[in-house]
């Protein structure tokens, strides 16, 4: 099995490009995100590469750090989801966009990508919304912080993880911990952890 190629990006297409390594020109599939990333032909980068074998063909498919291939091994580890849908949420989402739409049920954001129906929205978002903080850039919580949350109050601790997550998914604590503030006060007390995240993130969205 290949799992990195490093090499001189010979001739990029939309979906994909040709890799030379050592005069051999591999086919690799890619996100558009991955695509940007590489240099301008010909210069040499490296791709992190999943291969995979049918009984008419070797595929390979390339990504330019692990946390996209990891989202990739999880995307097509759900029914349904094949390599190139999975390329296809990834060239619509980063990882980290990704993250923050299955923490938040963003559905609508999932389905943005080409053949993501509304049902396998909803199902990539029931299926993995639990799974985001295992995943690079995904949004868990760290050990310390649910130590310390889980001597709050409930509705602190909530609050707490909010934050939490938020800043796992790359905002400043302050901004993190201002926008939680403001849900909470707007939800009332006893509001829950999932509704805290979801109405954050829109607080926090580029307007």
């Amino acid at each position: 099995m290949i799992g990195k190629l490093t090499g001189r990006l010979d001739t990029p297409f939309d979906g994909g490009c040709i890799f030379d390594v050592n005069g051999v020109g591999y086919l690799v599939a890619c996100s558009a995100r991955t695509l940007a990333a590489l240099p301008q032909p010909p210069a040499t980068g490296s791709l992190l590469i999943e291969t995979v074998v049918r009984e008419d063909a070797i595929l390979l498919y390339g990504f330019a750090d692990a946390a996209e291939r990891d989202w990739y091994r999880t995307l097509t580890a759900i029914q349904g989801v094949g390599p190139k849908l999975a390329l296809a949420i990834l060239s619509t989402l980063a990882p980290a966009d990704l993250a923050r739409a299955l923490m938040a049920g963003d559905k609508g954001a999932v389905s943005r990508a080409p053949g993501v129906g509304a049902k396998l929205a909803a199902r990539l978002v029931a299926e993995l919304r639990d799974k985001v903080g295992a995943l690079p850039t995904g949004a868990g919580v760290s050990p310390g912080s649910v130590t310390i949350a889980a001597q709050l109050p409930p509705a602190d601790r909530a609050q707490a993880d909010a934050i939490s997550a938020l800043t796992n998914l790359g905002w400043k604590r302050a901004e993190a911990a201002a926008a939680v503030q403001r849900v909470a006060e707007r939800l009332g007390e006893g509001a829950g952890l999932e509704p805290l995240i979801r109405e954050a993130l829109k607080e926090l969205a580029p307007r």
